[in-house]
């Protein structure tokens, strides 16, 4: 974990949710482009890891260091077990980090059907996340 400047009541998780929707907003637009399937998908992972270390922040445990989805998941479920039904499609995501900007040794490259795939699942863990933290400020507000 790394240690921050903010308190843990800081608001500093909706700045990586808005991030994380700059993200979502580029896969989306990137998906509809076969030559720019790759970075389609790697503004996917992005988005979630983004949405994830917000979700983490929310729930008071700082910001936290790594790329890695599925570490990213677990942790969110140790607070939230509805993020378990996310554990397999972070687990396909993982790949898109450093594959997705770098030639790879296979030739393997996104097809259209994976990128909307992967860029769906981005959406709806966006709005999962979106939906606890939003719904616990409003209540917080009243």
């Amino acid at each position: 974990m790394r240690n921050s400047r903010h308190s843990e009541d800081s608001r500093l998780y909706f700045d990586w949710l808005e991030i994380a929707a700059s993200d979502l907003l580029a896969a989306r637009l990137l998906t509809g482009k076969k030559q720019c399937l790759e970075i389609a998908g790697f503004h996917c992972q992005q988005c979630m890891e983004k949405a994830f270390k917000a979700y983490l922040m929310f729930t008071g445990s700082g910001l936290v260091d790594g790329h890695n989805l599925t570490w990213l998941c677990r942790q969110a479920i140790r607070r939230d077990d509805g993020f378990s039904s996310f554990m397999d499609i972070c687990a396909g995501m993982n790949r898109l980090y450093i594959e997705t900007r770098y030639p790879s040794d296979d030739g393997e490259r996104l097809e259209p059907p994976e990128a909307e795939h992967f860029c769906r699942a981005a959406g709806e863990l966006y709005d999962f996340i979106c939906d606890r933290v939003y719904r616990h400020a409003d209540m917080e507000a009243d």
